[in-house]
């Protein structure tokens, strides 16, 4: 079952507009965007994440050829231990011709979540810092989870 967006809309930090708050779920803005500068691995007991090197907006906007970038969202998520989270693109940037990728957001995990973006316009897209590009959702359990997220992303980006 998923959760009305003012539910939802309890467990984000960061909200700067009412308008974020959706009928089902909570639009997340872009903060910072990068770009991999080389390869990674995922392994069975092991991963390494390529480096990253951030693009720095002009004139508060990132002009984004074709090809795939990393988003980091504004919001501070918290997930309950009740539900998982699914982050979607909005349909606006479906439109321009772009995407975003998300992966599942495990019951108790907290931070400043990235996607994968991925531009496929030929032309290119223009995103201004804070624009809306994601809408996250909350499905309840059918029931308790085992445990709680412990991974290594767990507290990425928060403030301190």
């Amino acid at each position: 079952m998923a959760w009305p967006g003012e539910l939802v809309a309890v467990f984000i930090r960061g909200l700067v507009s009412e308008a974020q708050v959706q009928p089902a779920g909570v639009d997340l803005r872009a903060s910072e965007i990068y770009r991999a500068s080389g390869g990674g691995f995922i392994g069975v007991e092991g991963k390494e994440l390529p480096p990253y090197s951030e693009l720095r907006p002009r004139e508060n906007e990132w002009m984004l050829e074709p090809g795939y970038y990393i988003v980091r969202f504004a919001e501070a998520v918290e997930i309950p231990s009740n539900a998982i989270g699914i982050c979607l693109p909005r349909s606006t940037l479906l439109r321009m011709g772009a995407s975003l990728h998300c992966a599942l957001w495990d019951p108790g995990y907290r931070g400043r979540g990235y996607s994968l973006l991925t531009v496929f316009n030929e032309h290119g897209v223009r995103i201004e810092r804070g624009a809306r590009i994601a809408q996250m959702i909350y499905l309840r359990l059918a029931a308790k989870a085992h445990r709680l997220y412990e991974g290594s992303y767990q507290g990425e980006g928060l403030w301190r």
